[in-house]
């Protein structure tokens, strides 16, 4: 897998007392070109982090001083930017609340791939203001542009004013460009907790995204009967309605 130029450039910590699995992880985000900080404790998690300030932690929730949510409220303390992958050998889903809970951006059981990982956390990377006002650079999808710092878009060079719901939903479909997403998925990664049976507010939210994103314009944002949206450049072989089968 060759590195995104976008996030070249990350800082990354892995906390965790299983020294196979830090080298693993290690070899694959340098692989990146992402500079890696490994710690084998709780507290030298926390001393790592204040030192280099990095913009991605993957933090086992068992360590062998202090628990990760303890070493995770510490380091939020004084990197209140900084994203969290917690990684757990348990499933439980009391477990992923108290993790979500606690502060933590996203959360891994193990055993994972090394792929899903990457996957996890380069989603995490768009969403970091710390990366992004490091190294502003824009996402280009076709004629679309989204300025994380502004939390701005625009088409063909014209602004576009998103609310920052408006905003997190897109950039969610701009991550998964040329991929299907589901209502629940859309709701877990963008609202961050579920709705239940009120999936008619992703609906919502996509009506507005087009009226502002594709009103007017070459369509971009496409639902897929059944399944999802999707989010593609446009082409010139367009769906009348808009609403594509599973092909």
């Amino acid at each position: 897998m060759s590195p995104d130029p976008d996030i070249a450039r990350i800082r990354v910590l892995i906390v965790d007392d299983d020294e196979n699995l830090q080298r693993l992880l290690a070899l694959v985000f340098r692989r990146q070109g992402w500079k890696v900080l490994t710690a084998s404790s709780g507290e030298a998690g926390i001393l790592q982090a204040k030192s280099h300030r990095p913009h991605l932690v993957v933090l086992d929730v068992s360590l062998p001083d202090i628990d990760g949510l303890q070493v995770l409220q510490r380091i939020r303390a004084e990197l209140p930017d900084t994203l969290v992958l917690f990684l757990t050998a348990h499933s439980s889903v009391s477990e992923r609340i108290s993790g979500i809970a606690a502060g933590g951006d996203d959360y891994m059981s193990k055993p994972f791939s090394t792929e899903e990982v990457m996957v996890r956390l380069r989603g995490l990377s768009r969403r970091s203001r710390m990366i992004w006002q490091a190294d502003p650079l824009p996402v280009l999808i076709g004629d679309l542009t989204l300025d994380e710092n502004s939390h701005a878009a625009a088409r063909a060079g014209e602004h576009i004013r998103l609310t920052p719901t408006e905003f997190a939903l897109l950039r969610y479909l701009a991550d998964n460009v040329n991929r299907v997403v589901s209502k629940h998925q859309i709701l877990d990664r963008v609202w961050e907790y579920d709705y239940g049976r009120e999936s008619k507010i992703v609906e919502m939210y996509i009506s507005y995204l087009r009226r502002k994103i594709d009103a007017g314009r070459p369509r971009m944002i496409h639902t897929i009967r059944r399944v999802g949206y999707m989010l593609r450049a446009p082409s010139d072989i367009e769906h009348g309605d808009g609403h594509l089968g599973r092909s």
